[in-house]
């Protein structure tokens, strides 16, 4: 079964089997995202990459082992909740939102060999977020200079003013069946994308305490360090050397 926004003319040819397969699986059990379906095929920025939809800024480079991921910014001041979520779902509460589902975004993540684990847990005690560490790069234009930094320089501790100190996890969410319609949903499509508060949908989560309560935020942005709204930029994930 060919997956939702590959037409045959546009799948790449170049990818892994193995990730084919995995990458079709997740695709049947959750329906396209509403923005992805009525977006027309956008600007390919990355033509020497591997793009894995006409309507979703997603590009891989395997032999970098690195996941390349288009948007903007979303948010340049005040307490957060993500760190980048999925067009249309979280922009009020996340620094970056990006033109691409948070599934094809995983399935990208298992194409470059990165392994996920399970979200925070709160049922009895709690558990941390499990999974690979990831290194999120962010990349944007500044005039005619091109800039670069650690996705971590832009979020900031609201008690110590200090930045993130934590790689991200990949935790790679969870699935929710409609009881009435039999269909499974990916959950972190809902802007559960890369989080700096815990949630049990996150796909990308930090492995400590970050609580969600509104009173009792941990992070917000690092409003000297962050481009003007809406600038254009690209984060790049790989896996992380070390589990900060």
């Amino acid at each position: 079964m060919p997956a939702p926004g590959l037409s045959p003319r546009h799948r790449p040819g170049k990818l892994p089997y193995v990730f084919l397969l995995v990458f079709s699986s997740m695709v049947a059990w959750v329906p396209p995202c509403t923005w992805a379906e009525d977006a027309p095929p956008a600007e390919d920025l990355h033509p020497e990459l591997q793009r894995l939809s006409p309507e979703a800024n997603v590009w891989l480079d395997l032999a970098g082992r690195r996941v390349i991921v288009a948007g903007q910014v979303a948010l340049a001041e005040g307490p957060i909740e993500f760190f980048a979520c999925p067009r249309e779902t979280k922009e009020h509460e996340s620094v970056v939102v990006v033109d691409a589902s948070a599934r094809l975004v995983h399935a990208a993540l298992l194409a470059i060999g990165l392994t996920p684990g399970a979200p925070a847990s709160f049922s009895t005690t709690y558990q941390p977020a499990t999974g690979d560490p990831v290194a999120i790069e962010v990349r944007w234009q500044d005039g005619t200079s091109q800039r670069h930094t650690a996705a971590q320089n832009w979020v900031r501790d609201s008690c110590t003013g200090e930045q993130l100190a934590s790689n991200w996890v990949f935790a790679g969410s969870q699935f929710w069946k409609d009881p009435q319609s039999g269909i499974e949903y990916y959950q972190a499509d809902g802007g559960d994308l890369v989080c700096v508060s815990n949630f049990p949908a996150a796909m990308l989560d930090l492995p400590i305490a970050s609580s969600d309560a509104n009173e009792a935020l941990l992070f917000e942005v690092f409003t000297e360090r962050v481009p003007s709204r809406g600038t254009p930029v690209e984060l790049v994930f790989s896996k992380a050397l070390t589990k900060k």
